[in-house]
């Protein structure tokens, strides 16, 4: 370390062995967002943005104050989940903001629908410009009093997860999976990363897990036996859910009424978040 270090490691070109740079961006002026949680996934397909838009409802519903923030830039599908279709206001001034729009439950979501002027317009846009989109999500929104931000990350482990990793307080995740072995190994990829991060894991969710027969109650494992208690030991995850195939769910999802699921399926998820 340098005589005339000045401890700020952001403008400074040395590379000694103190250096740290925190890359953490300041949330809007406007907002006070106080628990983030990412919601992950190794493969697309899995249904990450119904998880995520789940786990915001169990938190409404428990009277939190919640937000969605779909970091899924070139596949975004929270806003349908949620029937929202109009676009966020941009207020103009001294600071340019931009607000979220609300659900019919309250909940506040922001989306790259919600910037378009129809939802079925391409984004095609290189990885910095989507990365830089998500953090100005996180900068520019001006998200109010927030108990309970969940951030619908797209899958894998490029720059998206990075940029949010990086420059959102992200208080841990939780990632989404499906019962078939070749899922097994991309978790992992998601898990290392997150260890890599200092991100700690807080729960693992199987969709699709299993179906349950209409007529006679027989379960019947689809895609195969339930792998996520394995995956869950494997990795000392501490907290595991299951989601059945569910046609109610894809139903709600198109008509925009996902705030209308029923069952409990992610409650004990919450729980350890709630902690």
């Amino acid at each position: 370390m340098s005589e005339n270090c000045t401890h700020d490691c952001s403008s400074c070109g040395q590379n000694c062995s103190e250096r740290k740079v925190d890359f953490k961006e300041k949330q809007n002026e406007k907002s006070n967002v106080k628990k983030v949680i990412g919601v992950v996934s190794g493969k697309g397909g899995v249904g990450k943005s119904l998880v995520t838009s789940m786990l915001a409802v169990t938190a409404k519903r428990r009277g939190y104050n919640v937000a969605v923030l779909d970091a899924d830039v070139t596949g975004p599908s929270v806003p349908r989940a949620f029937g929202l279709f109009e676009r966020a206001e941009v207020v103009t001034g001294e600071k340019n903001y931009i607000l979220p729009v609300e659900s019919k439950l309250g909940v506040k979501v922001m989306s790259i629908n919600l910037l378009l002027e129809s939802e079925t317009t391409p984004v095609i846009w290189r990885g910095p410009v989507i990365a830089g989109t998500v953090k100005q999500f996180w900068t520019d929104v001006a998200w109010g009093d927030v108990d309970y931000m969940f951030v619908d990350m797209p899958p894998g482990t490029g720059d998206v997860p990075l940029t949010v990793f990086q420059s959102l307080p992200v208080d841990g995740i939780i990632i989404v999976t499906s019962p078939q072995d070749l899922v097994s190994m991309i978790v992992g990829k998601a898990i290392n990363m997150a260890s890599m991060m200092n991100v700690p894991v807080l729960g693992i969710v199987e969709n699709y897990s299993y179906l349950k027969c209409p007529d006679c109650g027989k379960i019947i494992n689809v895609f195969g036996e339930s792998k996520v208690e394995n995956v869950a030991s494997e990795y000392n995850i501490p907290i595991t859910a299951k989601i059945p195939i569910d046609p109610n769910f894809a139903s709600l999802s198109d008509k925009g009424t996902i705030e209308l699921f029923d069952g409990d399926y992610l409650n004990n998820i919450f729980d350890k978040i709630e902690k």
